[in-house]
């Protein structure tokens, strides 16, 4: 079948590295469970059962290094665990508390059912989901790619090395988590700067995604605009976001998120009930917290105490009317496109995953029916990830991007102004320093080696974009500066202790037990 053109979709699923064996429950990790059972199982369940019905879908999706990392890692997989089980035996509880209220029954039966099937599948994978997305990239069906290692921003680390390091390390871990190399990458916040391209193409990938004004901005101008993909003077393609997709999606106030019949994010059980009742599934501090399990509908612009009861029906029903209205919507633009382009066009939808689910509740629901309205409803355009567009279309314009990323106002500042500031002339140091020591002790062994891997560990953590952004955003301020400064703490102790042949064999292995990403971590990255 001819189509006119063709649509890839991003999923962008990250986490920051949270972990805290030393406490018994801690706030930040809900982060991960909440994600976990709102988005990433929901996505594994939806194309495994389109696989099972031969469903034609492709998308790309990143699983970022650190989330991957998490997700693989049996203190938090046995956590997760045990908050599912109690999230469960609250749902049972309220499908008999609200058998005689007819306005939230419903609602309580469908969290009973969606519990337990994120359970059913957590147990056929043994706790860990990752295998689930690795079956279906072996099938061909999902590029997974990867990103910089602790979704490190990497024109503002102001070296290459470090950038370098950011993106071998993301490299080599995403190999022992999918048994292959990667072809994509997602770079951190989608921020580019000149020469990224580079030392991508030394790293082995092949593609990654860009704001779009990264290719309007290009040199020279791009002759098919963000509706094809270029390739970087290093021979690296660059894909790039269509807006008019972004905002159908994205926005609270235009897009689909927004509707009534959606269910609101802000009203939660844990808020409603008594306080005897819900105590049980609270973190073990007592105090009111968001579980996840809430009954009301968006309604619109009224305070939460007047928000509406959610129905499911009426929620899954405007679900399927918005993703046949997302293909309505690409069809009318594939056609319009490959008219005036004179070739087969390629929108490029880009998201965060948690989008998906955790923030918008439907959302898994509608990328179920907007998959398969496209198998069945439309012969305009179909699915495609970037590595079957560059096989498909081999050919594509040679472009220098302009530096940009995908925060607010399009550039950098979101992770680089008074607010956060501070942070880099230690990022910097240390990153120096790093570089120091490797070079230093380019054949460690013992308790060195083990020092100067731990050291790597702490310096990639401290680099994550989420500790500045947090910053800015004014959400969650004291854990992001502290995480920034315990992590710098910690590199310096090191590279001190390593500098001075004195390691303290305690102080590093209690940083191995908390502080334990990347178990492989390769240190001779930093050698210059």
């Amino acid at each position: 079948m001819n189509h006119k053109g063709y649509w890839c979709l991003q999923l962008h699923a990250h986490l920051p590295f949270v972990r805290h064996p030393d406490y018994p429950d801690f706030l930040e990790e809900d982060w991960l469970y909440e994600a976990i059972t709102e988005t990433y199982i929901p996505l594994l369940n939806i194309f495994e059962n389109f696989v099972k019905d031969n469903i034609d879908f492709a998308l790309t999706m990143t699983i970022t290094p650190s989330l991957a990392n998490m997700l693989a890692d049996s203190l938090l997989q046995s956590r997760y665990y045990a908050k599912l089980n109690k999230l469960i035996e609250l749902s049972e509880k309220e499908v008999v508390r609200t058998k005689n209220l007819p306005e939230f029954h419903p609602a309580a039966l469908m969290y009973e059912q969606k519990l337990k099937t994120c359970k059913h599948i957590w147990e056929k994978y043994h706790g860990n989901i990752l295998t689930g997305f690795k079956n279906l990239q072996d099938l061909g069906k999902i590029e997974i790619i990867t990103c910089c290692a602790t979704h490190g921003f990497l024109p503002l680390l102001n070296d290459e090395t470090a950038m370098r390091a950011q993106i071998r390390i993301a490299c080599q871990d995403y190999k022992r988590h999918f048994g292959r190399e990667p072809r994509g990458i997602w770079l951190a916040e989608c921020a580019y700067a000149y020469g990224v391209d580079k030392i991508l193409k030394e790293e082995g990938i092949r593609f990654f995604f860009l704001e779009a004004h990264g290719i309007l901005y290009g040199t020279p101008r791009p002759k098919y605009g963000v509706f094809a993909p270029v390739y970087c003077p290093s021979g690296v393609a660059a894909f790039s976001r269509d807006m008019e997709t972004a905002h159908q999606v994205w926005s609270a106030e235009s897009g689909y998120p927004g509707d009534p019949d959606y269910r609101e994010f802000y009203r939660d059980l844990a808020y409603d009930l008594d306080y005897d009742y819900i105590k049980p599934y609270l973190h073990s501090d007592g105090i009111r917290r968001n579980i996840g399990i809430k009954y009301h509908r968006i309604t619109g612009k009224v305070g939460l105490n007047e928000k509406q009861p959610y129905n499911p029906q009426w929620a899954a029903n405007k679900a399927k009317m918005h993703a046949e209205n997302f293909v309505f919507n690409r069809c009318n633009q594939i056609n319009h496109l490959s008219g005036i382009l004179g070739k087969e066009p390629i929108v490029v939808s880009m998201y965060d995953a948690e989008l998906f689910g955790h923030w918008w509740f439907e959302g898994p629901d509608f990328i179920n029916y907007l998959f398969r309205h496209i198998h069945s409803g439309q012969d305009v355009f179909k699915p495609i990830t970037p590595i079957q567009y560059l096989e498909k279309f081999p050919t594509n314009q040679v472009l220098t991007p302009s530096p940009s990323s995908w925060g607010d106002k399009g550039y950098y500042e979101v992770w680089l102004n008074p607010k956060n500031d501070w942070i880099y002339k230690h990022l910097h140091t240390a990153a120096n320093r790093m570089s120091e020591v490797a070079t230093e002790n380019k054949n460690a062994s013992g308790l060195t080696l083990r020092a100067l891997k731990q050291a790597t560990r702490e310096l990639l953590l401290a680099q994550s974009s989420d500790w500045a952004f947090i910053m800015t955003t004014g959400t969650m301020v004291e854990y992001a500066e502290k995480r920034t400064k315990e992590h710098i703490y910690n590199f310096t102790t090191l590279y001190e202790q390593i500098k001075n042949n004195n390691i303290n064999e305690s102080f590093l292995a209690n940083l191995e037990y908390v502080n334990n990403i990347f178990p492989d971590v390769d240190y001779t990255v930093f050698i210059r």
